[in-house]
């Protein structure tokens, strides 16, 4: 029996996997505060409850877990930005507000960037209970991505990219 075979929790994390919980949880926990800022913006409730459900049920719950691995293995956590006070759409003036469809796109692309986060510390993780772990914020980071793009697209906010449409021989 090695070091890596048997309990992976009893196991140490290596450098990468180190860098890699320390950084996520550095992002989630902006993420969070980032997020409270853009609910002050947001107009659009279907988007407001979006934003509270992703802090409360995604970002939230992901700061708990890595805290906790992160505190397990001895590691200091990265400092947290301090919650955001909710302020009302009508007390930012017009020209400082950000707009519903720049909160989607700007989440939108929080959430691409996730995906690949989550899949790099996947792969590059030799403790299969962190690879777990991210396996399992990779699963509901791409459920809230499927929601999101549904949302962008009900409301008229989705700009795709040119649409390659094949023409038939016969046209």
């Amino acid at each position: 029996m090695g070091i890596l075979s048997g309990n992976p929790k009893n196991e140490p994390m290596h450098y990468g996997e180190v860098f890699g919980a320390w950084n996520y949880l550095m992002t989630a926990q902006g993420k969070i505060a980032g997020y409270q800022v853009l609910i002050n913006h947001t107009g659009d409730e279907d988007l407001k409850s979006f934003l509270e459900d992703v802090i409360k049920n995604e970002l939230k719950p992901e700061v708990e877990q890595l805290q906790e691995l992160l505190k397990a293995n001895g590691i200091a956590l990265p400092p947290a930005p301090p919650e955001r006070p909710s302020a009302t759409i009508e007390s930012i003036p017009p020209g400082a507000r950000i707009t519903d469809p720049e909160v989607a796109a700007k989440v939108s692309m929080d959430i691409a960037a996730g995906l690949v986060a989550c899949s790099t510390i996947m792969g590059t993780s030799i403790r299969e209970d962190i690879g777990a772990m991210f396996g399992q914020f990779h699963m509901k980071k791409a459920q809230f991505g499927a929601t999101l793009l549904r949302l962008n697209k009900e409301k008229g906010w989705l700009i795709p990219p040119p649409l390659h449409v094949q023409q038939s021989e016969q046209a």
